[in-house]
This record gives C-alpha cells, structure tokens and sequence, in this order.
C-alpha cells in the first residue's frame, strides 16, 4: 500500500518515499455500490495498467445514501448515518483493501450536497469519525466531499473534517469538490483542514486553464487538481472523443495542477465496465501520462504563457505553455491547428520536437534559435500538438 503526500513547495504530491507522484485520476463513482467487489477490483486492476493511479469514488454510491449495492445492503439502516450497515461496509472494506494492494490511491467522497437532509451539522461529525476510524489504517485513502460552493455548507464541512481528523488522527489529506459549483478555493481555500483545492467545470472546459492557473496563483499554496470535466462519451456524436479528453488534460497539467479523467458511463451504466473500460480517452490520456512524466523534473513545471508572444488564443483554442524552474525546456500544447511565435530568448533550450498527443512519437524540428522569436506551425492533419523545446539546461 502507499500514500501520498504534499511535496516541498506544496504544489506537488509525493509518495511514502518522497518520489514525485503524477496525479491521473478517474472518477468511478460506483465502484463501491453499483459493482461486486471482484469487479470493482478488475476495473482498478485495468485502469492502472493504463497508468491511472487515483480513483474518485463515492462512498454510498450516487445519490442520497439510500440505495442498496449489488448484494442488497443499503449504507446506512434506516437510511440512517448515525446506523451505518457493517454488511455494506465490509464490500467497501474488500475493494478498499484490493486498491491498496494495487497501489492505488482512493478518493472517498463521504458527503454530496443531495444527502444534506441525511447528514448535517448536528450529525456529521460522528458519521465521518465512524469513517475514519474504520479505515485509519488503509494509508491509500484520501477524503472528500461534495458540497454547492456556498457559504451555506461551511458549517457541515468543518464537522465533517473536525470528525475526520478525530477518527484517523489526521493520517489522511482532506480536500472539497464542488458539486455543482466550480472550485473549493471560491469560498474555503484559507480553512486549514483543507489540503488542497478540487475543481469541477463539467461541460464548460474552456474554464479549466483559467481556474487552475487562479489556484495555483493562490497563497497559502496549496495543489490543486481538476477533479471533474467534460465526461468521455457525454455527447454520443463527437467526432474526436480521444481528442476531447486529452485537451483537458494538458489545459489541466500545464496550468500547473494534477487531472481527473471520466466517462459518461461510469456513473450511468456502471456495470457495463467491459464496454467502455477500453475507450479511446483512455487510451489517451495513457499517452499523455508517459509524455509528461518522460519530461526531465516534470515536477518542477511553471505555468508561463508569456512564453508565447503571438497565437496564444483563447477559450476552447487556447495553447498553453509551462517550462523548468530553470528554463532549461518548455512544454506548449496547441488545442488545434494553430500557429505560435514563441520567445525561446525566455528559454536555454536549443532544439524543439514535435510530439503527436494521440500517440506519443516525437518529430525532431532540429536545432533551435536562440535570442530572439520562433514561429512554429502545427504539423499538417493533427488535431492537436505538443512542442517539446529542450537543451542541455533542462
């Protein structure tokens, strides 16, 4: 089993080693309730050999808590949390401890704003103390919840999290995804308890660069991750849906933050894993992992869209870039087929490639000029595209 921690500089995350951790997450909301525990431990088996490595689950399935799993049992009797059901807990106990000996880092949701008739101020504190207790010892767990971003759920937050930390003695990182509103730092960024910040766009993805790039420019520093996007296969007919879902990724990744993936399915028709575990987003995104982490220091990414001096667009066109603390190499991604004068005068770098998002082949251009301003063309019939620009500073 591992855990992960926040790194030095606390804009990164680390694991029990101290190794950097690149967060690719996946969100599977029913792991625990909709799927029997050998297939919630087939799917984690599948989707780390793809080289996701965080899974976002709620812990009552979706919903208000009361629907029962597949062997029948409900999470709370009574549709009480103050009675949680031991049957339906020792499922989640199973694919619990399946994630962690995988390796595998589990994001427990235990409150979603649907469920605030059920859990409340007067009571959260010890449904969540319950909780933590049970899996004080699993070091893979992460804890979340689901509230509007609005004051409104600042007093059930602050019980839960007070409850949290009595049950597990503060072993585990706690973070907040608004659901449905878009980001934990609009209203809670300064509470102590949060570790770090989560943001949700769904279908507005032309605010994931923007919004990560607001959270990583905020003090204290904290990570941030985009927890929760446009869903592969939300729109039946797009044309490019590999397309779709790495575009968000390296909006998330360069702005500076950590990217949870998810398809349509995972929430509608969990069971119907086998269909759509294989899904070309996926497959992308395992691309775009091996891309990102074979970059010297990754870790050590700056977000800097000064680097472009023209063609920087905007909204769903928007190209980002990010380098090395010490300007040794430079990322851009074109969400299209752009063009981008580029200030390599910023950079030490002295040789750029082109690499192919969808499969991840590098194209050496050759040599770069230094000193001044380079324009560089997407390659001809790619809907997206990497530069790498790299040197012997990198």
């Amino acid at each position: 089993m591992q855990s992960i921690h926040i790194g030095e500089g606390g804009r990164h995350f680390v694991d029990e080693d101290g190794e950097p951790f690149f967060w690719l997450g996946d969100t599977q909301w029913e792991l625990f309730c909709a799927l029997p525990p050998e297939d919630a431990d087939a799917v984690l088996g599948r989707r780390k050999e793809q080289g996701f490595n965080v899974f976002q689950v709620m812990v009552t399935g979706v919903g208000d808590g009361s629907r029962p799993n597949a062997a029948g049992e409900a999470p709370w009797l009574g549709d009480d949390p103050a009675t949680p059901n031991d049957a339906y807990f020792r499922n989640v106990d199973r694919v619990v401890e399946a994630a962690g000996q995988r390796g595998l880092i589990l994001v427990l949701g235990v409150y979603h704003q649907v469920q605030r008739e059920r859990i409340t101020p007067a009571n959260a504190r010890p449904y969540a103390r319950w909780l933590a207790e049970r899996y004080a010892e699993a070091p893979h767990v992460v804890w979340t919840m689901y509230p509007e971003a609005k004051e409104e759920y600042v007093p059930v937050l602050r019980e839960l999290a007070a409850g949290l930390r009595e049950g597990d003695g503060g072993a585990h990182m706690i973070t907040v995804h608004p659901d449905p509103s878009p980001t934990s730092s609009s209203f809670i960024h300064e509470e102590e308890w949060l570790d770090f910040n989560m943001i949700q766009t769904w279908h507005d993805v032309q605010l994931i660069h923007p919004m990560v790039s607001a959270d990583y420019a905020r003090t204290p520093v904290k990570p941030v991750v985009m927890a929760e996007g446009k869903y592969e296969a939300a729109v039946p007919d797009e044309e490019r849906p590999d397309f779709e879902v790495r575009r968000q990724a390296y909006w998330s990744y360069l702005a500076g933050g950590g990217h949870s993936y998810g398809h349509g399915a995972n929430w509608r028709a969990p069971t119907t894993w086998r269909d759509w575990i294989e899904s070309p987003g996926a497959r992308s995104l395992t691309v775009c992992r091996h891309v990102l982490t074979g970059v010297d220091g990754w870790w050590r990414l700056v977000p800097d869209q000064s680097l472009i001096a023209a063609g920087e667009g905007e909204g769903l066109t928007l190209n980002a870039a990010a380098r090395s603390a010490g300007a040794g190499w430079a990322l851009v991604y074109l969400s299209g087929p752009a063009t981008v004068t580029l200030r390599t005068d910023a950079l030490t770098a002295d040789r750029a490639s082109w690499i192919d998002p969808a499969t991840g082949e590098a194209h050496p251009i050759g040599e770069l000029p230094t000193g001044g301003r380079e324009e560089f063309r997407a390659p001809e019939g790619w809907p997206d595209a990497l530069l790498l620009l790299e040197g012997s500073g990198a």
